[in-house]
């Protein structure tokens, strides 16, 4: 069960590394949409960390590691991305908004994720 729990946090991650590797162009566009350069780099270091990372927490292998990657990275990304209260009001600020917190929703899963793991070393 724990597994599954823990794909199922890593499952955006997987998939967007996975479509990020597959169209490097799209990748390298999306980083030049949020003003990233060099957009390549970026792209790059978002797919290694991107996969990485959700290798590490499946793994077991160092999975503190890589919650608090993409904990932090999460965090970084919504603020740069769903900055909804530079919108006006109505259903754009809303839909913004909720995947905000949606997204520090995640932050809050990898912190316990972390916590957890170390936890659990630990007790060794």
């Amino acid at each position: 069960m724990r597994f599954v729990a823990y794909l199922g946090l890593c499952a955006a991650y997987l998939q967007g590394g996975l479509v990020k590797l597959g169209d490097f162009p799209g990748s390298i566009a999306e980083m030049q949409h949020f003003g990233l350069a060099p957009a390549p780099l970026f792209a790059v270091l978002v797919i290694v960390l991107e996969l990485g990372a959700s290798v590490l927490i499946l793994s077991g292998r160092m999975r503190w590691l890589g919650a608090l990657a993409l904990a932090g990275f999460t965090l970084l990304a919504t603020l740069l991305a769903l900055r909804f209260w530079e919108l006006p009001a109505g259903q754009q600020r809303f839909m913004a908004a909720n995947s905000f917190f949606e997204h520090l929703g995640l932050v809050g899963g990898f912190l316990l994720v972390a916590w957890l793991d170390l936890r659990d070393k630990e007790a060794l």
